[in-house]
């Protein structure tokens, strides 16, 4: 056994150095050899030859100035060229600050950050085990969770709201709570074009004042703007260029399922997702060149024996990867989804679907990772106990991304030869107490007592620990980043359905 005694080396005589925030993907490449370039190659003919349907009025010509091209039946269609001078002046890199200056995110480049995201509708009760409808305190509860997750770096809204009587009311209070619960980047969806501008006023005045917003995006629009299987979404594009008018930096959305709304091979849904995605960066490029946008290719996978989205399976896992990968090659911002566990408790299996699943599209460098943490049931339940489970799931994860750092001084050589010629081990040593907050991850809820002391301890579970620690979060007070001279404010300009002290 080794031996206890330590030196009595004082740990902050030699200061700590930063632990990375900025985490380097692309290691994984699951298309291997010419695979990623054949794919490409194929999405670029499915918009030459079959294009997308369903353009709205206001949309062909500024698409048919550009060079697109109508079929006799009413599909636009795209030559390679067009494609290839849209992408090369599409953003390829997007800021996205938090709503204060330290919690900003760059996306683009393969760097790895986690996210929320969905449209639940419904959460499990962590006290009684039932499931019922998501609220919007449900809402607001978990992403003041998110808030304490060191490890998940943005926050799209996780559930829908469906105490909300009007989709204005929706929308509204659907901005303001993730707002007010958090200072990372937030997304948001809209149930209508016209809301858009409502929503932005709301962030004006969250800010201090008339167009703040547009010089301090820290939220994006979350728009689908493609129906599979290769159709615009009318109501997603309205959506798309009230956004883009109102300075709002773009996720947007393709989520085709491979065996239902795409093909059944994996080539083949990866091949038309891609090219709806690419069909996205042409509409965003008509209306505005250069808008900041990031390309959520989500690719879907049915289980063939029901015909229902399965979010766990090994196929989702390398088919995101792949989508990743498949964006990066075109050098566009890539979201990939992830964490979407088929499992409807935080049990084993949603333990393992989540594990490699977000493990492989972060280890492709996928740019952002919605739907990662937080879900369950197939993305139709949100639970922030399992957000907070999932937190330190990805802070692991994102140590593996992370890698191995070699230096001279990591490589101590001397070190070695004083401990094995000396006390025999290094528990002591000035490296080891120096890199201990550095080199590793520790869990928090996570357990690495003996079975004896567990059991000694009350035997309590992950999930227990998870119930605990979002009650003592939920108790604190409330965040302060919001003013309350703004809060009165948009109180006073919108109907908020959040109690202004306690909900």
């Amino acid at each position: 056994m080794v031996k206890r005694s330590r030196r009595r080396t004082n740990a902050t005589d030699t200061p700590a150095p930063q632990i990375p925030t900025r985490f380097q993907g692309g290691r994984f490449k699951p298309l291997t050899g010419g695979d990623c370039q054949r794919i490409i190659t194929a999405a670029f003919s499915i918009l030459e030859k079959t294009g997308l349907a369903g353009c709205p009025a206001w949309l062909s010509p500024l698409l048919m100035e550009r060079g697109a091209r109508q079929r006799a039946d009413g599909r636009l269609t795209f030559s390679s060229d067009l494609i290839e001078t849209v992408l090369a002046r599409s953003s390829h890199q997007v800021s996205l600050p938090g709503f204060d200056d330290h919690h900003g995110l760059d996306i683009g480049k393969q760097t790895v950050h986690i996210g929320t995201g969905g449209a639940a509708v419904q959460t499990l009760d962590a006290e009684s085990g039932e499931y019922r409808p998501s609220s919007l305190s449900d809402l607001y509860n978990m992403m003041r969770v998110l808030e304490h997750c060191d490890s998940v770096h943005y926050g799209i809204r996780p559930m829908v709201a469906r105490d909300m009587t009007t989709p204005r009311d929706l929308d509204i209070n659907t901005a303001y709570a993730c707002l007010k619960a958090t200072r990372k980047p937030i997304g948001v969806s809209f149930d209508q074009a016209k809301h858009v501008n409502d929503v932005v006023q709301l962030f004006d005045i969250a800010l201090g004042g008339e167009h703040r917003f547009r010089k301090h995006p820290f939220c994006f629009a979350v728009v689908v703007h493609a129906v599979s299987p290769l159709r615009f979404a009318e109501e997603g594009l309205d959506i798309m260029r009230a956004a883009i008018q109102a300075g709002m930096p773009l996720q947007i959305c393709t989520a085709a399922q491979a065996g239902a709304t795409s093909p059944a091979s994996l080539a083949g849904a990866l091949a038309q997702g891609l090219a709806e995605s690419i069909a996205g960066a042409i509409v965003v490029d008509a209306i505005k060149p250069g808008h900041p946008c990031i390309y959520a290719f989500l690719p879907f996978i049915s289980d063939l024996r029901t015909g229902a989205m399965t979010g766990g399976s090994g196929e989702s896992a390398l088919a995101n990867a792949a989508a990743a990968q498949l964006l990066h090659c075109l050098d566009l911002p890539a979201t990939v989804s992830a964490g979407m566990t088929d499992s409807k408790i935080q049990d084993v299996q949603a333990g393992y679907e989540k594990g490699y699943s977000i493990t492989l599209a972060a280890q492709a460098g996928a740019d952002m990772i919605n739907l990662s943490v937080g879900m369950l049931g197939s993305i139709m339940v949100a639970s922030p106990e399992s957000l907070l489970i999932d937190n330190e799931l990805c802070a692991a994860i994102l140590r593996t991304v992370r890698g191995i750092e070699v230096s001279d001084d990591l490589l101590d050589l001397e070190s070695i030869e004083r401990v094995v010629c000396g006390e025999g081990h290094f528990l002591g040593e000035p490296q080891t107490l120096r890199l201990m907050k550095t080199e590793y991850v520790y869990p928090e809820l996570g357990d690495r007592q003996s079975v004896a002391d567990w059991l000694e301890a009350g035997g309590v579970q992950i999930w227990d620990r998870a119930r605990e620690h979002v009650a003592s979060i939920l108790k604190e007070t409330e965040p302060t980043h919001l003013s309350s001279a703004a809060d009165a404010k948009i109180r006073n300009a919108f109907d908020i359905h959040i109690n202004p002290v306690n909900l």
